[in-house]
């Protein structure tokens, strides 16, 4: 198979696991919003309310795209896959079994940070593009946010690449060890807290802001190009709970076969679901206290843990 027809390959299945992890995602989130607001959620559409996503996927199809008067035309059309796209491509690199990731490339734990990180183009763009305060606040808001939290996301991440010796997601996978379970601890709250920063998740959806920006970057958005930017936001979830699994939890503890393969998945639907949690819990915070949890907080604890870390791994040698 050609280099071009494999990267197809993987990307429409990429792109399948993100529209399926959506549909069931906006379903799941309902609920848990409904439990902890001491209602049922969905209930009515199929069983337990399972149809209900599907449904409201006809409707937004269904529905006219509309691009305003003043727009921008072409950044505007193109914003929503220029997000959509680098978290898609980002699933491509993470080690679904032991030993194997779909493209396993010696810098595959950089691809991961540092490739989704281009959506913040296309937030820019949409907000730009639509000529409308509201989204060009929001976009502007939305780089602001995506740029400082890469920081401690990343440096997070760089503590066990450090004890793993490799940048290659394969190879942390590889090194991994029960004992980093209690080193990576902080670094773990750490990337967690920045990842639900990264793709805009309450409370740090800022960028949206219904209340103060009526959905901010996308506001001008309608159908099947809101439902893309839906639709990142979903994939970007599901990629930054199946890395975390991975690097922090080693895929299913370091084993292999069929219960490493389970423990794998409920560690990733633990992390979606505690992301869930976390946004229908705490009250959105305001911009400068955003910017302080980033760079006075979370970069501090990750700048110490990579030198606990660093004297851990020297040890080691």
């Amino acid at each position: 198979m050609s280099s071009f027809a494999m990267g197809a390959f993987w990307g429409l299945a990429a792109g399948l696991l993100i529209a399926i992890a959506a549909l069931i995602g906006v379903w799941m989130e309902r609920k848990v919003a409904g439990r902890i607001h001491m209602r049922i959620g969905p209930l009515e559409a199929g069983p337990f309310g399972l149809l209900q996503t599907l449904a409201d996927t006809v409707k937004l199809v269904l529905k006219e795209d509309i691009t305003p008067a003043a727009a921008d035309v072409r950044p505007f059309r193109l914003a929503p896959f220029v997000v959509f796209v680098p978290i898609a491509s980002s699933l491509a690199v993470i080690p679904y079994a032991v030993g194997w990731a779909p493209f396993d490339i010696s810098a595959g734990v950089l691809f991961f940070m540092a490739v989704p990180s281009l959506s913040v183009i296309g937030i820019l763009a949409a907000g730009w593009a639509s000529r409308n305060t509201f989204a060009t606040i929001g976009g502007i808001r939305g780089a602001a946010q995506m740029v400082s939290y890469e920081l401690p996301r990343t440096l997070s991440v760089l503590a066990a690449c450090m004890l793993a010796g490799s940048i290659s997601m394969t190879g942390v996978l590889d090194a991994w060890r029960p004992w980093w379970l209690i080193v990576l601890a902080p670094a773990f709250i750490v990337y967690f807290i920045a990842s639900i920063a990264e793709v805009n998740r309450g409370p740090f959806d800022l960028p949206e802001a219904e209340a103060e920006l009526v959905a901010g970057y996308f506001a001008d958005y309608s159908g099947i190009r809101w439902a893309i930017f839906m639709m990142a936001e979903y994939g970007g979830v599901v990629a930054a709970s199946l890395f975390g699994a991975v690097v922090f939890f080693g895929r299913g503890l370091g084993l292999g076969g069929v219960p490493g393969a389970l423990l794998f998945v409920f560690f990733a639907f633990a992390l979606t679901t505690a992301m869930m949690w976390v946004k229908w819990t705490f009250p959105r915070v305001r911009p400068d206290q955003l910017m302080t949890l980033a760079w006075k907080v979370l970069t501090p604890i990750a700048l110490v843990e990579l030198l606990v870390v660093g004297v851990i791994a020297s040890w080691m040698l």
